[in-house]
């Protein structure tokens, strides 16, 4: 869809946006809501984070929205110069996007950076969220780190494939509808 380096850059904005804070409330209320309430005695989750001062993070207690402006800059970072690329590739390899339907290949290219991002945002995560307190050891992390794998690998292949995404593409198609239109005009004229 995209077709120039700014329209990879925006679409790539898009999906982290939508994807950080889909995490950051799928890790705090869905995984952690309930041991989050039960030591703080709050009623809601929002609350218990409240009373404990923030999410723990780096070794002490940060607001939310520190936490995500972290990880959405880590996401972006990491979707521009690995995700996009290596999965566009990837894909590529399996499917010839210009034989297969578009939604075979666009679909090839969400698994293929699901893949990729999921272990590798994971990995940033068992870092960022380690517990320090309790000094450091290499195989806690690599335990945090496949532990935040088989969390999140579910949840970032079903959100992505049948909600981010397709909403992304459609406020994509939205902000770049006339140049989409010109393309599509001029793929007309040549064919």
């Amino acid at each position: 869809m995209p077709r120039n380096q700014f329209q990879r850059m925006v679409f790539a904005f898009l999906t982290v946006i939508i994807t950080v804070h889909a995490y950051v409330f799928y890790s705090l209320y869905v995984v952690n809501g309930e041991t989050l309430m039960n030591i703080t005695g709050e009623n809601s989750v929002l609350h218990a984070i409240n009373a404990q001062g923030g999410v723990y993070m780096f070794g002490k207690m940060l607001p939310i929205w520190a936490v995500i402006l972290i990880e959405f800059c880590c996401a972006y970072t990491l979707e521009c110069i690995m995700g996009s690329p290596c999965s566009f590739k990837l894909a590529s390899k399996i499917f010839d996007p210009a034989k297969n339907h578009p939604m075979i290949f666009e679909s090839a290219i969400i698994c293929a950076t699901v893949g990729l991002m999921c272990p590798a945002m994971s990995f940033l995560a068992a870092w960022f969220y380690y517990p320090y307190y309790n000094d450091f050891n290499i195989w806690t992390l690599l335990a945090n780190w496949i532990k935040l794998v088989c969390f999140n690998f579910p949840f970032a292949f079903f959100s992505q494939l049948f909600f981010i995404q397709p909403l992304v593409r459609t406020m994509f198609k939205f902000f770049f509808r006339k140049d989409i239109a010109k393309h599509s005009q001029t793929e007309q004229i040549t064919a």
